[in-house]
């Protein structure tokens, strides 16, 4: 019997369409949720106190979120195509695969970044150009595995974007007193997630000259991955009070310190299954802090 996933959504479509569903990623959500929940973040925020979170904004980032995610995907295959090869886990891409040529690709991300347009001009004019400026951070984040031991920072940089852009659609612009130390906070929570995964590839990355966090902090990651997840918590702490939220607000961050807490604790740097599995959980940190954010703004 089939299960309802977003696996089997893509194994189920036409066989022509499926490399393209794959290679935006659409049968692996984790990454789409982990792009859209700072969005959330961001507009639960913004919302009038006593005020649910604005329903049309939920909708359009959830479609920009899909369609960006799949953007990134698309770029960083074009420029990896090479080094996936060589990797076990990423081999069996469509680039890599040989399933769609890199022509094919491009004219896949032309479609996918136009419609993406097409949803950010549904926003006010200030947002249109803060979501515009975020384009060059997802062109050139797969090269910064190349050039340095932190790309997982540059995407940070790049995943939390929504943070700001949620807060300037809702508002029309950034309160950046809430908006920066919620974007910070996102950063450091991408440091965490994406540096447990790295470690899936870490072997893998060594013999091919790719560089990540992972391969920086080795033995020492738990101890780097509690400082980013004290240093998100503070930052959540301080957009809260900088907008009035309430107990149920830090009740959620506390809740979001717990997971964090157990996931890193529980981690083992040597599985891959298990770094998966971490990695994947942090859908669950985004969600909390969501629930603690609307509730604490009723």
């Amino acid at each position: 019997p089939r299960s309802f996933s977003a696996a089997e959504l893509v194994r189920a479509a036409p066989a022509p369409l499926q490399p393209y569903l794959r290679l935006m990623r659409l049968h692996q959500p984790a990454g789409t949720w982990l792009l859209y929940l700072p969005c959330t973040w961001s507009i639960g925020l913004a919302a009038a106190p006593g005020c649910l979170p604005d329903w049309r904004m939920l909708s359009l980032f959830g479609v920009g979120a899909v369609l960006m995610r799949g953007a990134g995907c698309t770029i960083n295959d074009m420029w990896d195509r090479d080094y996936d090869r060589q990797v076990a886990r990423t081999a069996s891409r469509p680039l890599a695969a040989g399933d769609i040529s890199t022509f094919q690709s491009l004219v896949f991300l032309g479609g996918q970044l136009s419609l993406a347009l097409c949803v950010l001009l549904c926003l006010n004019y200030y947002s249109i150009i803060l979501g515009a400026a975020s384009l060059s951070l997802v062109v050139t984040y797969p090269l910064m595995k190349r050039i340095t031991y932190w790309p997982q920072l540059v995407l940070g940089l790049t995943f939390n974007w929504g943070a700001l852009l949620g807060w300037s659609a809702v508002r029309g612009s950034c309160e950046w007193s809430v908006c920066l130390p919620l974007y910070f906070a996102g950063v450091m929570w991408t440091l965490v997630y994406d540096t447990i995964y790295a470690h899936q590839d870490k072997r893998d990355d060594i013999m091919i000259g790719v560089k990540s966090t992972a391969l920086q902090f080795k033995e020492d990651t738990k101890q780097w991955l509690s400082g980013f997840s004290l240093a998100m918590l503070l930052s959540l702490c301080m957009a809260g009070m900088n907008c009035n939220q309430t107990f149920l607000y830090y009740s959620g961050v506390a809740a979001v310190g717990a997971h964090l807490a157990h996931q890193i604790y529980t981690l083992d740097i040597d599985k891959p299954e298990d770094c998966w599995k971490k990695f994947a959980s942090n859908r669950t940190v985004g969600i909390l802090l969501f629930v603690g954010i609307v509730l604490g703004n009723l």
